[in-house]
């Protein structure tokens, strides 16, 4: 029998069915689902007008190459920039958000020239060998992924961020709120420092909304609090709530060439009209405010409950840091409660539900919430 190459722990939960918030496993247990697979569920799991979009599509094309027209390109490109409030800026599409990290880099090296990038401590990017390299993590980067040319400085040091960015530097990769390290959320002062160095230095800026982007925010992206314009964002995990597909949002800065960048499955007929489907749904259901009102409701009920070393987030990005490892209270949400939720570090519980989460799951989970820090604390 083969074996499948061991590099994820995994719980002994084998989800068969999902519907809006939850999962059901192969016995019938049903789960609410707070995590979204990695941030990837935005319009809630087999939503009919995805499962019908798709269904519909997959009876005319799943699939051809970038060598013939594909209009499903232009219409998410229209309809994605007009619900970000981008319209002046291009797409280009890929397969995830490592890959869309890697064309943001590989885009602003072409741009100016320059090799030298600025990343920040706890930055999450992808593990591809561009997008490692900026990661702030070493033990997911190999020998092979060469980094020698990245500079990490602290988030939210604009002090520090301003003297790193020079004339040599080519780009700056930022999240507007770091997911995997721990749901810190960057201050208006810090990304409107980085924005301002760039324009000195001729840097590029690139938002990494991967995680942070798509709604879940309350905005489009989450960097649009702070006022700021980006040179680049890439996207991800929500774009098409489930099905692979990423891309960058470009400025009119940029300029195209036949052959300046490619991929073979970006932006087929299958993955745009997820795409597609998804930002319809967000638009006519009103998820971003969702997003933002269910996001106040758990957060105001998880300060009541306490017992928290810090709470952090926008929308319905959370973190809720402990003074003590959270392991055993993850498990204990997952197998007594039934609630899927995630960790950042050591001591961080991480929600990334749906963007359609409705008040009575939210409250399920700080009922379940309350009876167990009130023991642990």
């Amino acid at each position: 029998m083969a074996e499948l190459f061991n590099v994820y722990p995994l719980y002994d939960i084998e989800p068969v069915r999902a519907e809006g918030s939850y999962l059901w496993d192969v016995n019938g247990t049903r789960y609410l689902d707070l995590y979204g697979g990695h941030a990837v569920i935005s319009v809630g799991h087999t939503h009919p007008r995805y499962v019908q979009a798709l269904t519909d599509q997959l009876h005319k094309i799943s699939f051809y190459s970038n060598s013939v027209r594909i209009p499903q390109q232009q219409e998410l490109a229209d309809k994605l920039t007009a619900l970000a409030g981008l319209d002046d800026y291009a797409l280009f599409l890929c397969n995830s958000g490592a890959e869309a990290n890697e064309n943001a880099l590989k885009l602003a090296s072409f741009h100016n020239g320059r090799k030298k990038i600025v990343a920040f401590t706890k930055s999450f990017h992808g593990r591809t060998a561009g997008a490692v390299a900026a990661t702030d993590n070493a033990a997911i980067v190999a020998p092979i992924n060469y980094n020698e040319h990245v500079q990490f400085t602290p988030f939210n040091d604009a002090v520090a961020a301003r003297a790193a960015i020079t004339d040599e530097t080519c780009a700056v990769i930022v999240e507007g709120i770091q997911g995997v390290g721990g749901i810190q959320v960057a201050t208006d002062e810090f990304l409107q420092a980085l924005r301002q160095r760039c324009d000195e230095t001729g840097a590029i800026l690139i938002l990494d909304g991967v995680q942070c982007g798509y709604g879940r925010s309350g905005k489009f992206f989450s960097h649009q609090f702070s006022g700021i314009e980006a040179d680049i964002i890439s996207m991800a995990k929500g774009m098409g709530n489930g099905f692979p597909i990423g891309g960058i949002l470009i400025s009119p800065k940029f300029k195209a060439s036949y052959g300046l960048l490619g991929t073979t499955f970006g932006g087929n007929h299958l993955a745009c009209t997820a795409a597609i489907a998804v930002l319809d749904i967000m638009k006519d259901e009103a998820l971003m405010d969702n997003a933002t009102r269910i996001g106040n409701y758990l957060m105001d009920g998880i300060r009541q409950i306490g017992g928290y070393k810090d709470l952090r987030g926008r929308g319905l990005m959370i973190g809720i840091e402990y003074d003590f490892p959270v392991d055993e209270l993850r498990k204990t949400l997952l197998f007594k409660h039934r609630q899927f939720t995630g960790v950042a570090g050591k001591s961080t519980i991480r929600l990334l539900p749906s963007l359609a989460l409705g008040i009575d799951e939210a409250d399920q989970f700080l009922e379940a919430l309350q009876k167990e820090v009130t023991q642990l604390v």
